[in-house]
């Protein structure tokens, strides 16, 4: 793993988040930076910007936010244990998507499904209704 001892060594966001496997190529970290889905320490960045030890990075993946501190630099995508060690996730930001993610699997149990599938005469029944109501 390559640190930024050095200040000869600079890494750009795009290519960072790709080495901590954020992102599966490059193109997709350049289009989640370019679209506002990271914050580069609470502002909006450019996929140029460069990585430094200590910054905050918020990035929406989906429907998780994460935020994260950056531990280290790498421009090499390298095996998931090792792009782990490049960052930290922040304890709000882990107890934040257990939350949402609790609340998710709950909205989902509310909603229960249909008692069972409808007949034939049920689906005639209901495109009768469509075309009669103009749906």
């Amino acid at each position: 793993m390559t640190t930024s001892t050095t200040d000869d060594h600079k890494v750009r966001l795009d290519k960072w988040l790709w080495a901590a496997r954020f992102y599966k190529t490059r193109s997709l970290a350049k289009e989640a930076i370019e679209g506002g889905k990271v914050h580069y320490n609470n502002q909006r960045c450019k996929p140029g910007r460069v990585v430094e030890p200590g910054a905050r990075l918020t990035i929406r993946l989906g429907w998780q936010e994460k935020v994260v501190m950056v531990d280290d630099i790498s421009d090499r995508r390298r095996s998931a244990p090792d792009a782990q060690k490049l960052y930290h996730e922040t304890e709000d930001s882990i107890k934040h998507r257990e939350d949402l993610a609790w609340q998710r699997k709950t909205m989902q149990a509310a909603q229960l499904p249909p008692a069972r599938r409808p007949s034939k005469k049920d689906r005639r029944d209901i495109q009768r209704f469509r075309e009669h109501n103009g749906i």
